[in-house]
């Protein structure tokens, strides 16, 4: 009884207000949405993020004088052309150096075993020759079949290219609205909500402006770490330097962890290619330091005013939301804490302690 009385007392005070039951049905009511026709609608959906990306653009092209239809043209037109540049020579440039990766796999393997066989003959307390013989001798002999299996799952995605040439038409149509009528579409939406919605206002700003920052930081962050490793990869002559570039770039999307797991190419291309050498030793050392530079002075300049969430709270973010949804709720831990932290700063019964502890 006693646990029943608490229970109702707490369910009293967060839910004694009206907006706050608002608040829930929509949460509830977006979630479902998105489970049951996000995948249906993911073309919209990543046109909306982009165009979310651009705002900002459209926004200091205006207040700088610029007619609104012009400053969306102007950025679409930017759009659109990177899209171009990234699908004609990216892309292709990408998927070359895969697909010679996949084929070289055997190779790759066996350079390896040769260069554990070579460390354990050198140190034998370290590492036994038979230890690498049972560690390797499985890995080696299904290395052509991984590469065979990888190769016939590529060329099965062929009929997938009617859905891909699909992303390309629709993605660019829903940014180019999303931009120019994104107002009016916000305007319409807040008409389907109670007119009573301090509660809605104060998280649509918070999210909005914690969402903003950390999308557009994590665009930039991408950019500047993807790039510079390719030139670090470039100048050492390393193998495959531009996949394992766009690797390291897209690996910031998943704090901590991606940086962890892009280390493992990038140390097995190196040291396959350089052996135990002061070019492995060069071009590691590089990539180290670019993982240093990001993570203690990219991202602090980056994120120091966009997300007020402490590491601790990223890591059980991580690791929470991962072990929920695999993949994809690592990829959208931040985002999710986001708007966890957005929505307890803007519950009536925090608003209230604010006021009182202010007087």
């Amino acid at each position: 009884m006693k646990f029943l009385e608490i229970l109702g007392e707490s369910v009293n005070r967060h839910f004694s207000n009206e907006e706050a039951v608002y608040l829930v049905v929509l949460l509830i009511g977006s979630f479902v949405f998105f489970y049951l026709v996000g995948g249906l609608i993911a073309p919209v959906l990543i046109g909306l993020v982009l165009a979310f990306l651009l705002d900002g653009l459209v926004k200091k092209l205006n207040q700088a004088g610029m007619p609104v239809f012009l400053s969306v043209c102007l950025v679409f037109l930017f759009f659109l052309g990177a899209m171009i540049a990234l699908v004609l020579f990216l892309v292709p440039l990408v998927w070359q150096q895969l697909r010679a990766l996949v084929v070289a796999l055997p190779s790759v393997f066996e350079q390896a075993r040769n260069l554990l066989l070579g460390l354990a003959e050198s140190s034998p307390g370290f590492v036994t020759v038979e230890q690498v013989d049972h560690w390797l001798s499985s890995i080696t002999a299904e290395a052509a079949v991984l590469s065979g299996t990888i190769l016939n799952s590529l060329l099965n995605e062929v009929p997938e290219l009617v859905g891909t040439l699909l992303y390309l038409v629709i993605v660019p149509f829903s940014v180019f609205f999303f931009l120019k009528d994104g107002d009016r579409l916000l305007t319409w939406f807040a008409s389907l909500l109670p007119k009573n919605r301090s509660l809605l206002n104060r998280l649509g700003r918070e999210m909005n402006s914690q969402l903003i920052n950390y999308v557009r930081g994590k665009f930039i962050e991408i950019l500047i770490v993807g790039s510079v490793a390719f030139v670090v990869f470039a100048f050492f002559g390393l193998n495959y330097a531009l996949l394992l570039s766009v690797l390291v770039g897209l690996s910031v999307l998943i704090p901590f962890v991606g940086a962890a797991v892009v280390t493992v190419p990038v140390f097995l291309v190196a040291v396959v290619q350089y052996g135990w050498s002061m070019e492995f030793a060069g071009v590691f050392g590089a990539y180290l330091f670019i993982q240093f530079v990001d993570a203690n002075f990219l991202v602090p300049l980056l994120f120091s005013t966009a997300l007020d969430l402490h590491p601790i709270t990223i890591v059980s973010s991580v690791l929470f939301f991962g072990g929920l949804w695999g993949f994809w709720g690592v990829l959208f831990a931040i985002p999710l804490a986001t708007l966890i932290k957005a929505i307890y700063l803007a519950w009536p019964s925090q608003s209230a302690n604010s006021s009182v502890e202010a007087v």
